[in-house]
């Protein structure tokens, strides 16, 4: 993917910013975006990024690991823990035992609410276990069925936020460049942004 010229991502961030509210973090997904051009976010004023994959982490780190704050967001095994343990200050995916005990940073708890098969994440009633074993679970993420409208994802997030309510956590990360407005709208206080921002025509 191509990204857009800096004062274009810059333009569109400081309308996102202005959308969502100074209290929501932005999250820029850099699945899709260059070791080289990632500098060119940081010009147009990015603070936060998030890495799906832990080798892609590592390189893209190394180069420019002083200009972001960085997330995980990608799934999340257990044996790539120490990776993003060293390198990020917030998991959005954690869904297993095996990645919460290696685990030395603030982590969101995924969680499947559509019950596909296809799709990590914990069952709703498997939060309290977490929240309870480990303390450095400070809320919930969750990924809705793929879909063309985003009001078919507002359940998905008002079920999220009632879960996160009903076991005292602060954050919820949910909402992607489809649907980001409908999530912030139900609770969001992190949105995950890629193609909206970064895509030379704007999605």
């Amino acid at each position: 993917m191509t990204i857009a010229p800096p004062e274009v991502i810059a333009e569109r961030y400081r309308a996102l910013r202005e959308e969502v509210g100074s209290e929501v973090t932005i999250v820029v997904a850099t699945k899709y975006v260059a070791l080289d051009e990632l500098p060119t976010l940081a010009e147009a004023g990015v603070e936060v990024v998030g890495e799906n994959r832990a080798q892609d982490l590592q390189a893209k780190h190394a180069a420019h690991g002083d200009l972001f704050h960085w997330h995980f967001i990608g799934h999340l095994q257990s044996n790539k823990v120490k990776v993003v343990n060293r390198m990020c200050e917030l998991v959005h995916s954690l869904d297993s035992e095996s990645a919460a005990r290696r685990l030395a940073i603030p982590a969101l708890l995924e969680v499947n609410l559509s019950g596909e098969a296809s799709k990590a994440g914990v069952r709703p009633e498997e939060i309290g276990g977490y929240v309870e074993r480990y303390p450095l679970v400070r809320g919930l993420m969750t990924m809705p069925p793929l879909t063309d409208d985003p009001e078919a994802s507002r359940p998905y997030f008002r079920r999220l936020r009632e879960l996160a309510e009903e076991h005292g956590l602060a954050e919820l990360s949910m909402g992607t460049s489809q649907d980001y407005k409908v999530a912030v709208e139900e609770g969001a206080t992190i949105v995950r942004i890629g193609s909206r921002l970064v895509a030379t025509e704007s999605a």
